[in-house]
């Protein structure tokens, strides 16, 4: 990929304005958005938006509380269209303000990911104010219900099905280290052992009576014996399929005999394309433990995304290595993403690219997120020069 011109990169470099990005994202953290009660951030980066000039749309995407935020901007000229997208919903934790300090930006979604969210918005602008996107343009969206268990991240779904995706897509997340072209499946579930009747002492139960309990033990130990065969099951940078049990939960009192047993844990593959065949799989475990042991056992799974795998060679990220190159002297070494997010939500359902890469921030999911303004401003360099390597191509394969 060729090298953007040195008077170019150093207009775009410049146009990337710190302060307005910190206010930006000091704007947004100020408002409270526990996931499913996003609307009044969204409707601050709407303003926002729209204050600095740009047409803002906002679908509904199955979720009325909170409409979403989209913003398009073309260069008039052929090309491809990049997508910035992010949640704007944080984790149900007790609010913190936002606060920057020493270069450092604290509060509630500082990390995850209001702060990539003004990074992104911040390399639109530049964009913009260079007119330096030598051809197609920049989708801009941001949503609601993405952070479980409390979103299912319907509303991203409804925005894919409205037809708001790019050709290649970035997000924010906090993985600074790696860019990540693989990424297992996950199904986080819930386990329901029963039986009939009601709980009862130990020294009264019927003769023949099911326990739940020992069930439970062997369900887990047949889930654990899987990982035996399951962990032949590999691919570059992933790892292999595994299966983890991080909840065990029966009983009220020591020397009752209970009619529940709880268990929680997730599956998690490498292969994508296998979600159907490693739940039939699962169910068919759990079907032969219930007649063994005659008790109901009933399977309730969540399925936050599928395995994934991006083609190293592929338009979108060899525009990213270019931009990473310029912005820091060096592209990132590929690597695997360790969770699952939105971009592996879009590589499921679309076929489209999408790259996990934001702010090396530390405190997601906790009390104490924080990331520095320098990692903010580095994300929108390499946002904005991602988009001019990336937007100026007119084939869609990406």
């Amino acid at each position: 990929m060729s090298a953007i011109a040195s008077d170019t990169l150093v207009r775009v470099l410049n146009a990337i304005n710190p302060q307005r990005l910190l206010d930006t994202a000091q704007a947004l953290i100020a408002v409270p958005s526990p996931t499913r009660s996003a609307g009044a951030v969204a409707d601050k980066l709407a303003d926002i938006l729209s204050d600095d000039g740009f047409a803002v749309e906002r679908p509904i995407a199955d979720w009325p509380e909170s409409p979403a935020v989209a913003v398009r901007y073309t260069s008039g000229r052929p090309g491809r269209t990049l997508q910035f997208d992010g949640h704007l919903d944080t984790v149900h934790l007790p609010f913190i303000p936002p606060r920057f300090e020493d270069g450092i930006l604290y509060g509630s979604g500082s990390s995850d990911m209001k702060g990539g969210i003004a990074a992104f918005s911040e390399a639109l602008r530049a964009l913009v104010e260079t007119n330096t996107l030598p051809g197609g343009g920049i989708l801009l969206t941001a949503h609601d219900h993405h952070e479980g268990p409390w979103g299912d991240r319907r509303q991203l779904r409804a925005l894919v099905r409205a037809g708001y995706v790019g050709d290649g897509v970035l997000i924010p997340e906090y993985l600074a280290d790696r860019l990540p072209v693989a990424g297992r499946g996950s199904a986080i579930f819930d386990i329901t052992i029963s039986r009939p009747g009601k709980p009862v002492h130990e020294t009264l139960r019927p003769p023949g009576t099911p326990d739940v309990i020992t069930t439970g033990a062997e369900v887990v130990r047949r889930l654990y014996e899987q990982n035996g065969p399951l962990s032949a099951i590999t691919a570059p940078y992933v790892g292999s399929d595994t299966f983890f049990v991080g909840k065990f939960q029966a009983g009220e009192i020591f020397n009752q005999s209970p009619t529940q047993c709880l268990i929680s844990g997730t599956r998690r593959w490498v292969t994508p394309g296998q979600r159907k065949q490693v739940l039939a799989d699962f169910q068919a475990i759990l079907d032969e433990i219930a007649e063994e042991t005659h008790t109901t056992i009933k399977l309730d799974v969540d399925l936050p995304g599928d395995a994934f795998t991006l083609d190293p060679s592929s338009p979108l990220i060899a525009a990213f290595q270019a931009a990473h190159a310029e912005v820091t002297g060096a592209p990132l070494p590929l690597g695997n993403k360790p969770f699952v997010d939105d971009a592996s939500i879009i590589i499921d359902e679309t076929g489209i690219p999408a790259i996990t890469h934001g702010p090396a921030a530390t405190g997601a999911h906790t009390l104490f997120e924080q990331v520095s303004l320098d990692e903010l401003v580095r994300v929108a360099r390499v946002y904005a020069l991602t988009a001019i390597h990336f937007c100026g191509q007119t084939a869609k394969a990406a």
